[in-house]
């Protein structure tokens, strides 16, 4: 990665393409960042980001073009996928409309892979948020909170399981388990729903357990791209989890980011729920 050269950051919602911007400027980089209408945080704000539509993927690239950049980060939650009628805007976009339509047939996995095509024919490289921002990887073992114990590590070992077959399905990639039952699964919706529903089975008792038990497990999947939509969890997944009356959090070290670190650690310390970086591939068989 040029040290030198000025990054795109093509940035969604969440506070997270706010760290990573930050990170980069941190490293020396000059960083171009693009905000995607209706979907950035406020956040950024602060990097006086150029705010383009679905319909002015023209002037997206024009904008990285001129300013130089050979790379480009794709970051940040996309709320609605958009359709046509988004889509039809600027002649740049017109041009590129067969390719952008392509892009948007087929699950997350081969959306994300398309659209990452659709700037590499531009001649620009993508490159993950971890390169730029390593520091937000979940590192292995207890990150914060107590230490789990055997019931949670059974909960984590089924967890495990579960989210391994959602991401071959390109379903999702959280699952929540209690004791031995799996008793959430992260779809469309996303994890804090996910962790919303969680806590609605516990309090109208189609989840029965005594106090606090059960844990979140989120993992990239298993062929994942790590160049984009890498999993996140932050302070509110932990405030969340706190809700759904769960003891811990299980992340995939080094394929999971933390957003907020900081605040997110001082969170599950406060509220006495643990964050574990766990392994989560299966190895490879031994030849």
């Amino acid at each position: 990665m040029d040290a030198l050269g000025p990054i795109a950051v093509v940035a969604g919602g969440g506070r997270l393409p706010a760290q990573v911007i930050r990170a980069a400027e941190l490293s020396g980089r000059e960083v171009i960042t693009i905000a995607i209408k209706g979907e950035a945080d406020a956040s950024l704000s602060a990097f006086d980001p150029v705010v383009l539509g679905w319909g002015q993927i023209g002037k997206l690239f024009d904008t990285i073009h001129q300013a130089g950049a050979k790379e480009v980060v794709l970051i940040g939650s996309v709320t609605r996928r958009p359709d046509f009628t988004s889509i039809v805007g600027d002649l740049g976009t017109m041009r590129r409309l067969p390719r952008i339509l392509s892009a948007l047939v087929g699950g997350d996995d081969s959306l994300l892979v398309r659209v990452m095509g659709i700037f590499e024919r531009e001649g620009l490289r993508v490159i993950g948020a971890h390169e730029l921002a390593p520091e937000l990887l979940a590192s292995g073992g207890v990150m914060a909170g107590p230490y789990p114990d055997d019931q949670d590590n059974l909960a984590v070992k089924l967890g495990v399981e579960a989210v391994r077959m959602l991401g071959a399905l390109d379903i999702g990639q959280a699952a929540i388990a209690v004791g031995t039952r799996v008793v959430a699964v992260e779809g469309a919706e996303g994890t804090d729903a996910m962790l919303v529903r969680c806590r609605d089975l516990r309090e109208n008792g189609r989840v029965r357990a005594k106090g606090r038990a059960g844990v979140l497990v989120k993992c990239a999947k298993p062929d994942q791209d790590l160049r984009v939509d890498l999993p996140t969890v932050g302070p509110d997944t932990v405030r969340r989890a706190q809700a759904a009356q769960l003891k811990g959090i299980a992340v995939e070290a080094g394929r999971v980011l933390i957003s907020d670190r900081e605040e997110t650690l001082a969170v599950c310390n406060e509220l006495g729920i643990f964050l574990l970086g766990i392994e989560a591939r299966a190895k490879e068989p031994t030849p």
